[in-house]
């Protein structure tokens, strides 16, 4: 009988985090994203009672390019998934791959200790789980 490794999200999570505050404009936003070659922003909490926010490269297609607003009189915040779906950091990537596709979501934000250490996404999971199994 052959043994399955088990893996946790943080084995496969992306650590290249880009955190943004919810003010920023979806025009720097662009900019940030270009700069660090990525599709998504996590928008930071105002507070320890707040909830981190996510902003995706389809978000900003879907409420600012098709409808035809100005990226630089648009907030973040305006446009941001929020409550983001987040996946605690030890969790097995098979219950993760359950999860998002429970929620009919992409990717999920990893939390540690209360706090956002990286973010995961479905195809990332699925590669991973099924190279262990």
């Amino acid at each position: 009988m052959t043994e399955i490794k088990h893996e946790t999200v943080k084995d496969v999570m992306s650590e290249k985090l880009i955190m943004i505050d919810g003010l920023t404009t979806i025009s720097n936003a662009l900019g940030i994203m270009r700069k660090n070659e990525t599709s998504s922003l996590v928008i930071n909490r105002r507070n320890d009672s707040d909830e981190y926010g996510l902003l995706t490269a389809r978000d900003i297609a879907k409420e600012v390019v098709v409808p035809d607003k100005e990226p630089e009189r648009i907030s973040a915040y305006q446009v941001m998934q929020k409550p983001v779906l987040s996946i605690r950091a030890n969790m097995n990537v098979r219950y993760a791959i359950r999860l998002l596709l429970k929620f009919d979501v992409f990717r999920a934000l990893i939390i540690e200790d209360d706090v956002a250490i990286g973010l995961v996404t479905l195809e990332d999971m699925l590669l991973r789980y099924t190279e262990i199994k």
